[in-house]
């Protein structure tokens, strides 16, 4: 493998993809990509046999190959910005290892990117093939993201996306332990693009996002890249100080006129609506709180093992020291 880098380095991370990534990858092997490419592998800690499998693929790479071996797992957006961080290409395209984007996707996905100059193209599909649950927790997600990160309108956030090697180089800065990659990107950059391609069913599983993982995902959305809810909280608190004195000014005129109270049964409402509100800010500041508690702690956005190399004739290199500041080897 020459020194040179490469056109297109493609990143994925993989968990409970021992079926699914010999196939990707030797289709990805066999793209002609002007310029040349890679493939990055991040082992996510994958309870199946995926790292026996990998090193496999390592031992006959007919591409240039690379294995990060994460030391635990620690979630697609982690083990991402682990593979960002050993990509060399000028553009890097991110996809999932379960075959629902088909491989020849890469190639125009890249040369689209090319042809626009756009620092990120995203990809969108005419029929997503999720769980209805999926599907309904994804929109939720983008049409959230709408309001807090400033996302273009419409715009889907799919990990089946382009960056080229600056919006990389920007968003691997960050070394908190809860990224969220297309936050970072919406920070980096407005030079935003997006590009229809083909959705497959699942080949062999079902998803790893439990409503576990989404909603941790969709936290780390909420919380680390905007302070808009810390300022719903105090609208909130607004809105709530004005009922409440709407309701005394309501109390007082009971009196004058000699109404009959309105009994516990509103009092008892009042009181639970007042304490649910308090207990979710005081929840919604806790978290902030705690995070900020564990950024401080240095808590480790990822600890790489192992990286590991091979070069298209399917030659091992030594697995590599790859220090950063949050990704070390072990």
């Amino acid at each position: 493998m020459t020194d040179a880098p490469p056109a297109l380095s493609i990143v994925i991370p993989v968990y409970n993809g021992a079926r699914s990534i010999g196939e990707l990858v030797a289709a990805l092997e066999g793209l002609a990509v002007p310029g040349g490419h890679e493939i990055v592998l991040v082992n996510d800690c994958s309870p199946d046999d995926s790292l026996a499998v990998c090193r496999g693929l390592l031992a006959r790479a007919k591409a240039p190959l690379t294995l990060v071996d994460l030391a635990r797992n620690f979630g697609e957006h982690n083990a991402v910005m682990a593979g960002l961080r050993q990509a060399r290409g000028a553009h890097i395209i991110t996809m999932d290892d379960d075959l629902q984007n088909p491989p020849s996707e890469v190639l125009r996905l890249l040369e689209y990117a090319q042809a626009s100059g756009k620092d990120v193209v995203y990809t969108f599909y005419a029929q997503k093939e999720h769980a209805f649950w999926r599907n309904l927790g994804s929109r939720f997600t983008n049409r959230v993201a709408d309001w807090l990160l400033d996302k273009p309108k419409g715009l889907y956030l799919s990990s089946f996306r382009c960056l080229t090697a600056f919006v990389a180089r920007e968003i691997t800065r960050y070394e908190g332990p809860f990224p969220y990659v297309d936050g970072l990107i919406l920070q980096v950059t407005q030079s935003i693009g997006r590009i229809e391609v083909q959705h497959l069913p699942r080949a062999h599983g079902g998803s790893n996002y439990t409503l576990r993982r989404l909603v941790r995902l969709w936290l780390n959305m909420f919380v680390n890249f905007s302070v808009m809810p810390l300022r719903l909280a105090t609208f909130a608190g607004f809105a709530l100080g004005l009922t409440g004195l709407a309701g005394t000014l309501w109390v007082v005129l009971d009196a004058l006129f000699d109404k009959t109270p309105a009994g516990w049964a509103s009092i008892s409402v009042a009181v639970l609506l007042l304490s649910g509100v308090q207990l979710t800010m005081l929840g919604l500041i806790g978290e902030y709180l705690g995070r900020l508690y564990l950024t401080a702690n240095r808590k480790p956005q990822s600890i790489v093992r192992e990286v590991t190399r091979s070069d298209a004739a399917g030659a091992l290199r030594p697995p590599e020291d790859r220090r950063g500041s949050l990704s070390v080897r072990r």
